[in-house]
């Protein structure tokens, strides 16, 4: 029979996870089906409980009739296959997903033009807008802008928590690391270096006289080509998408969340919300480790 698996974790922040309340919550819905009783991955922020149901439908009403009940409280609740769990490649969009920053956003504000370029990135990351011509809409409005700009940026990028914690593990159990963006090189490098990613992939800014000549080299890496590279790599290590963890915010990220294994929104937009197979709205990033059933004793970093 199909074997699954809920993951209850604590919001960032939030007061601790009792026994007794993921008891009620689990316990109280269908006793009969929670054989496994609860497996606390953290204690006080994350725990889990395995399910055998006759059909994926069942473990699916229980998953829904848990995040009904969490609807109002700052946890978030997955549902996944149990088999497979641990994956061997994590693919991370950047902007929002692994740094705080929208770095078009923020070149856009020094440039004096934020309120514009904000509104065209706010409807490419809903998906109302092609990615590829917002871009180059996007870019085109900065040219001119200075080196020492974006330098500027560079140097004050902000890493989201739990970031490094997440590369570091899954690297010290064996999976491999790519960054890979709908931004640009000039930021993934240092982030990636900083965050300990083994490769990154981005695009690369025009550069002329000392700043930004307004255009970005072909090809674009948009949200067909992020699902391509993660293709390619997992072809690479000898392992199938099902293997891989992607995780991303925004619509440039649906293709390649789709295509891996487990795909994560991390607080993603409605559109990659809609198709993630787990959404994280309030936990760290170390929720990644736990929906993959490792405990913060497996932590490294």
């Amino acid at each position: 029979m199909p074997q699954f698996v809920i993951v209850l974790i604590n919001g960032f922040g939030a007061p601790p996870l009792t026994a007794g309340f993921v008891h009620d919550l689990y316990f109280g819905l269908v006793p009969q089906l929670c054989q496994g009783g609860i497996v606390w991955l953290a204690a006080s922020m994350a725990a889990e409980l395995h399910l055998t149901v006759e059909e994926p439908v069942v473990a699916e009403g229980i998953a829904d009739a848990i995040a009904t009940e969490l609807a109002r409280e700052p946890i978030d609740s997955a549902l996944l296959p149990a088999a497979n769990r641990r994956k061997r490649l994590l693919v991370a969009d950047m902007e929002s997903t692994m740094i705080a920053e929208e770095c078009l956003d923020e070149l856009a504000e020094a440039a004096g033009i934020g309120a514009h370029v904000a509104a065209i990135t706010h409807r490419s990351m809903r998906g109302e807008i092609d990615f590829d011509t917002s871009l180059r809409e996007r870019v085109a409005l900065l040219k001119g802008l200075s080196l020492a700009e974006l330098a500027r940026l560079r140097d004050r990028l902000t890493l989201l928590p739990g970031a490094k914690t997440l590369v570091a593990t899954m690297r010290a159990h064996g999976a491999a690391t790519a960054l890979v963006s709908g931004g640009f090189t000039y930021f993934t490098e240092p982030v990636a270096a900083r965050l300990g990613f083994d490769a990154q992939f981005a695009n690369v800014l025009g550069l002329s006289g000392g700043g930004l000549d307004g255009t970005v080299a072909a090809p674009i890496l948009g949200p067909a080509a992020k699902a391509e590279r993660l293709r390619s790599l997992a072809a690479a290590y000898s392992i199938t998408p099902a293997d891989a963890l992607a995780v991303g915010d925004g619509a440039n990220d649906v293709d390649m969340v789709q295509l891996a294994g487990l795909g994560v929104a991390y607080r993603g937009k409605p559109l990659l919300a809609s198709v993630a197979a787990a959404v994280i709205r309030h936990a760290d990033l170390t929720a990644l480790l736990y929906l993959q059933g490792y405990t913060q004793a497996d932590f490294a970093g």
